[in-house]
């Protein structure tokens, strides 16, 4: 009950500095105006002078519009502890799925790769990368790799040119790779219009892609999500 409590104090505390700033930035408008130069200036400069800070006004005047509803709408949420507890759980359960600390279902696509007709011809860890970086930009919400969870600090390398590592952990062919999202923007994302998978098929590579209403990505399995710099 307490720690609920503070969270509502901080997050009203931030909206209020938040509008507090906006109201300063107003001020800044004005003052910033040099009476000197106004004074030189023809009346065409006067007016496009004075058409651009009341845009930056009208901007400014949006902002903390803006910051007023949303400071309505803390008050407003945050009216019981029951709510409080539903709204925290539901942004804990986005930060989750965000960070991939839970296994998540839903539509998506399954791309199965092989080496096997291919001779003296390997997947790299670039080839994965790209893969993963299309899947990304096509607006994937999870992506797994071998049913390893690539999430922001997840890293993948070559050792040696002999095997890869994702995760730290040793993956092997055929690599099978799950993307949740809009099934038509992933698949266009490596095929057709010169897509990587097209490109990999060309050197010999065997790429199947399925549709799977109920993909199901497993939690990152690590036991913490680290940062390397920040405390």
């Amino acid at each position: 009950m307490r720690k609920e409590k503070i969270i509502i104090t901080i997050a009203v505390g931030i909206a209020c500095l938040v509008l507090v700033m906006t109201m300063f930035m107003q001020f800044k408008v004005v003052k910033q105006t040099d009476i000197t130069s106004i004074e030189a200036m023809t009346e065409s400069e006067l007016k496009s002078e004075l058409s651009k800070i009341r845009e930056e006004y009208k901007q400014l005047a949006q902002q903390h519009s803006e910051i007023l509803v949303k400071l309505k709408d803390y008050k407003d949420e945050y009216k019981t502890d029951e709510e409080t507890r539903d709204i925290l759980e539901k942004e804990l359960y986005q930060l989750r799925t965000q960070l991939g600390t839970i296994t998540v279902e839903g539509p998506g696509i399954i791309i199965t790769i092989k080496e096997d007709n291919v001779e003296n011809d390997r997947i790299t860890y670039e080839d994965l990368l790209v893969i993963v970086n299309a899947l990304k930009v096509a607006g994937a919400e999870a992506i797994s790799i071998n049913n390893h969870r690539i999430v922001a600090t997840s890293y993948i390398s070559d050792i040696n040119n002999t095997y890869i590592h994702i995760n730290g952990k040793r993956v092997l062919p055929p690599y099978t790779i799950k993307a949740i999202g809009n099934q038509t923007y992933l698949e266009s994302a490596l095929f057709g219009s010169g897509g990587y998978a097209d490109e990999l098929q060309k050197f010999g590579f065997d790429v199947v892609i399925e549709r799977n209403n109920n993909t199901v990505i497993e939690a990152y399995t690590d036991d913490e999500i680290r940062a390397k710099y920040m405390n």
